[in-house]
Order: C-alpha cells, then sequence, then structure tokens
C-alpha cells in the first residue's frame, strides 16, 4: 500500500492561534447574545465591538504566523465566515428581537438580517475581493462597529421610538451588505484606531450601564 498523508484532527486547529482569536470572538459575539437576551444591551454592545476587533485581529495574525500551510489557511477561512454568520447575523437579529420584546413584527427583520449575512458571505467566499482591495458590498464588520455607534443614543429616546430606529438602521445595513457600493478595504494601520474605539466605547456602554433607572 502506498502511503498516504496523515490527516489532521480536528481539535488540532484549534491550537492554530489565527483560529484561537477568532474563537475568542465567537466567545465575545455568544457574550453579547445572552446580554442581548437578558436585555442588557449595553453590555451586549461590548461583546460586538470585541468579536469585530477579534475579527480583524485573525486576520492580521495569519498573515504574520510563518508556515502555514494550505489546509491550515483554508480551515482557517472557513472558520472565519461561519462564526461571521453568528457575530453579524445571528446577533443583531436577536438583539432587535429582544430589543422588541420578541415583538413577532419583527420577525421578518431578524430574517432580512439573518438571509443578507448569508447571502454576503456566500458572495464574498465565491469572487472575495477586487483587486485584492476592494469588498462588493458594504462587509460585515462594519456593521458590528456602525451598530456599537447607533446605540450610543439609545438613552436619549423612548424605547418604542428608539426600536424603529434600530429596526430602519438594521434593514439599511442589510440592503448596503447586498449592494453593489465598493468599499475599500480598510487597512492593517487602523486597527489601533478600532482598538481606540472599542475602548473608549466599553467605557461609555459601561457607565450607561451603570447608571440608576430613573
Amino acid at each position: 500500500m502506498k502511503n498516504q498523508q496523515t490527516q489532521p484532527t480536528i481539535i488540532s486547529f484549534v491550537k492554530d492561534l489565527p483560529n484561537l482569536c477568532s474563537l475568542t470572538g465567537l466567545l465575545c459575539a455568544l457574550l453579547g447574545i445572552y446580554f442581548a437576551i437578558t436585555q442588557q444591551f449595553q453590555i451586549a454592545m461590548i461583546g460586538i465591538l470585541w468579536a469585530v476587533v477579534f475579527d480583524w485581529g485573525d486576520g492580521m495574525i495569519a498573515r504574520r504566523t510563518p508556515g502555514r500551510i494550505d489546509y491550515q489557511k483554508n480551515f482557517g477561512a472557513q472558520l472565519d465566515s461561519l462564526i461571521d454568520i453568528v457575530n453579524f447575523g445571528v446577533f443583531p437579529a436577536i438583539l432587535l428581537l429582544s430589543y422588541a420584546n420578541f415583538n413577532p413584527w419583527f420577525l421578518p427583520g431578524a430574517f432580512i438580517i439573518l438571509a443578507s449575512c448569508a447571502i454576503r458571505l456566500s458572495y464574498f467566499n465565491i469572487f472575495g475581493l477586487v483587486d485584492g482591495k476592494t469588498y462588493i458590498g458594504l462587509n460585515l464588520d462594519n456593521n458590528g462597529i456602525m451598530l456599537a455607534f447607533v446605540f450610543l443614543f439609545e438613552v436619549f429616546f423612548p424605547h418604542s421610538i428608539f426600536s424603529i430606529f434600530l429596526y430602519s438602521s438594521l434593514m439599511v445595513l442589510a440592503a448596503l451588505n447586498l449592494s453593489s457600493i465598493r468599499v475599500p478595504k480598510i487597512p492593517e494601520k487602523w486597527f489601533g484606531l478600532l482598538i481606540i474605539y472599542s475602548l473608549t466605547l466599553t467605557a461609555i456602554f459601561t457607565w450607561q450601564h451603570l447608571q440608576p433607572i430613573s
């Protein structure tokens, strides 16, 4: 019999540092989902912010890790895409439903969020970047950044008014995700700005969360 190349075990991929970074982002999104369901929305926003940070970080780590072979790169790309479904599809859908106290009228919006995320990722997995530096449609991690910014203003509006504003904002983001607009890939040197943005909003959301309910 000819010697066959040993197939790696499933768990061996967990030791790959970029995958650990991706999984940490998944944990952040899971915590965000938990706090969204328990209606601690400011803390949920902190979760999605750091999910974005780790989503950026895994690719940067992968590009700087020497000796990664093709199946490691392919596995990492598949893992990242599946995690993005949770981070930028499941999380905002549950956030919207929970903020609306699971009103069934918000179910169509939740479905649109999930469907647009799945379609956007499938398209990107086939066609990738244009010229290696431009996205077709708004890339999904921008949704998390913008959603957190929108939520800064939640404290200034009645709950019923902001629920409509949140619904509308998420529908606009879904439309932009599926549009044909060209969005330049943000260079890695901006990663420091993302960290500062996330730390700043984390502090603001923590302060908002700790304020007594009037």
